[in-house]
């Protein structure tokens, strides 16, 4: 028995050594190599997968468990809040649409209205693992279509919990003995009440543990200083959730991108995704191997021309529908046409939910099998047609690509790193520079980076979030570390990061906004920099000069603005959360300031500090004698 296991782990790693790199070097992206291999290997091909081939694609699903939960682990709640538009708009209306016209593809066929609602809901879902791994892998993740994508497909993949509700209603046909899953006997005992309490319980459960033991637990197990006990933590902690979701008849998948939710604010989450990466790659490309093994090539030979047409209904169905949604909202039609093929098949899920709806009755096996075949060959087709788009399309309508690029070795260590060497960061490192101060610059924007170069500065590519790279700039001997990034999650996830690993390390943080500055402040960030707001006071300075005031007066107002702002600043950011006690505290704020203002107003002129604020050649500007 363990020689037949290694053997089919010999048999499965050498056909991703083989097929995948080949792929990719043909401009396939390592999808479409998984997806050959496995029906290499399958029945139609070399016969070194058998009737297991079946087991190993529900092993395999444990690959979108964990890709789910990394998904949920990048979705803290400030960038949930920022989707909310893509993912009820353009996903809602995806999945709607989609499903409605499936459902009336299928009644014209002949089905009850019941099956019919069962395959259009189903076929409007598209393949998460398939779409971000192809977009991350060509660098188009970022992009307008690549996010759009993103956030149809969280709305489909939380869609997922609803569809498996109602299809069990939707029963026509008589469930075949046996086949009807069962969740434990003590579950399966209670009434319908109580077993909505029980999940409603679980749900509470994941929720709770992520939010108030999640931080205790992996911070003992950091004390530990053993990288393979926190790798085991987060294998624990998902196959503890997919467990815990199973037993009471949910999503495993979803159950564990609740939990991924749940921990995104957590400050070990890098380290989590870090460790749970790996086994995250090889499962799904498992998942793909198996994908491929499984088509039933007979039934294709069997049936080409339906099941060709039925191919081609599916996906073409959905390529005009997500191109008319792209341009309804306006997407540019290089980001469409990324947008409409990335999401143009169907996905993981319907396989999930076709075996559950044969099983409860909703759908026969001469329905749900020629489905499952078409489901497999439109993963097929996603990869061809997105090398069309890389050679033919994308030339011609632009789409803007980032390729990917390592980070640069880094020859130098000085007292201070800069994260980002822009508008911002750029006046402090040059004002640094030039006082003989030594910094290690780094950057994530390459095109940035070559035209600094170009300029004479030594700037390093990476990306100054990554501990390694910290390390090899001499994070462990450095005094300073000045974040000037523009993405204010990126500089939440710098400081952690330096926080953590380099307590040596005083942080200097760019805040673009108010509220950036109360995550700062709450990430443990005293030296917190609002990028506006000494430009808006210098602003409102010079307009009180214009209004006639006295050069010391506009001057001590803004001062007396600042001070009393930065004073607010901090303690509001501890009444943030709390909505009542924010709004009172900000207009007892402006009440206080407004008062502090009006009584330095009333206050007797010294001419003699006017004179010392300005120049002759300052008064003049402003009119003044």
């Amino acid at each position: 028995m363990g020689e037949g296991f290694f053997l089919q782990a010999f048999f499965y790693l050498a056909a991703a050594v083989v097929s995948v790199p080949v792929a990719k070097r043909l401009g396939f992206g390592s999808v479409l190599g998984y997806l050959v291999a496995g029906v290499a290997m399958g029945p139609a091909g070399l016969h070194l997968i058998g009737s297991e081939g079946e087991d190993i694609l529900h092993f395999a699903e444990f690959g979108v468990v964990m890709m789910l939960f990394l998904v949920g682990l990048e979705l803290h709640p400030a960038r949930l809040w920022r989707l909310r538009g893509p993912i009820l708009g353009i996903g809602g209306l995806q999945v709607g649409l989609t499903a409605t016209v499936f459902f009336g593809v299928a009644l014209a066929t002949g089905l009850r209205w019941q099956m019919a609602l069962a395959v259009g809901l189903t076929l409007a879902l598209s393949s998460t693992a398939m779409v971000l791994q192809t977009l991350s892998e060509k660098g188009l993740l970022e992009t307008d279509g690549g996010q759009n994508s993103f956030a149809v497909l969280l709305f489909q993949d939380i869609a997922v919990i609803p569809m498996l509700a109602i299809f069990p209603l939707l029963a026509t046909l008589e469930p075949k003995a046996g086949e009807v899953e069962h969740g434990p006997a003590w579950f399966e005992a209670l009434v319908g009440w109580q077993q909505a309490l029980v999940v409603l319980g679980a749900i509470v459960a994941v929720v709770a543990v992520g939010h108030f033991l999640s931080r205790p637990l992996f911070r003992f197990i950091a004390r530990t200083r053993l990288r393979e006990m926190f790798t085991a933590a987060a294998l624990l902690l998902v196959i503890g959730t997919a467990l815990l979701m199973e037993t009471v008849g949910l999503s495993a998948a979803l159950g564990t991108f609740l939990a991924g939710v749940v921990l995104a604010n957590n400050e070990y989450r890098h380290e989590l995704a870090a460790d749970i990466e790996p086994f995250k790659g090889l499962l799904l490309g498992l998942f793909f191997i198996a994908v491929g093994a499984s088509i039933d090539f007979d039934l294709v030979a069997g049936q080409p021309g339906t099941v060709g047409a039925l191919v081609a209904v599916l996906v073409g169905v959905k390529l005009l529908i997500l191109l008319v949604i792209g341009r309804a909202f306006r997407m540019g039609l290089d980001q469409c046409l990324l947008f409409a093929i990335g999401l143009s098949q169907t996905g993981e899920f319907a396989f999930v939910l076709f075996a559950f709806a044969t099983r409860n009755g909703v759908l026969s096996p001469e329905v749900a099998d020629p489905l499952v075949v078409v489901v497999a060959l439109s993963m097929l087709t996603t990869p061809v047609l997105l090398l069309l788009h890389d050679r033919v399309l994308r030339p011609r309508v632009g789409t803007r690509r980032r390729d990917a690029r390592t980070a640069d070795a880094i020859d130098e260590q000085n007292p201070v790193i800069i994260a980002g060497f822009g508008r911002f960061g750029g006046i402090v490192g040059r004002l640094l520079q030039a006082n003989g101060v030594g910094t290690t610059v780094l950057d994530l924007d390459s095109d940035h980076v070559d035209l600094l170069r170009r300029l004479g500065f030594k700037v390093f590519y990476g990306d100054a979030s990554r501990r390694d790279l910290l390390m090899e700039a001499g994070a462990g001997q450095a005094k300073l570390l000045v974040i000037a990034v523009d993405e204010p999650e990126k500089v939440l996830e710098l400081v952690e990061t330096a926080r953590r690993h380099f307590p040596n390390l005083q942080i200097l943080a760019r805040a673009p906004s108010r509220s950036d500055a109360y995550d700062l402040l709450e990430a443990g960030v005293q030296h917190v920099y609002r990028e506006t707001l000494e430009t808006a006071l210098r602003t409102a300075t010079d307009a009180l000069r214009l209004l006639g005031f006295r050069a010391h007066q506009a001057h001590r107002a803004a001062k007396t603005f600042l001070r009393h702002d930065e004073d607010a600043l901090r303690e509001l950011a501890r009444e943030r959360h709390d909505e009542v006690a924010y709004l009172n505290r900000s207009r007892q704020s402006i009440h206080d300031l407004e008062q502090l203002l009006l009584s330095e107003l009333e206050a007797p002129l010294d001419v003699s500090a006017d004179e010392a604020w300005d120049s002759a050649s300052r008064r003049e500007e402003f009119g003044e004698g």
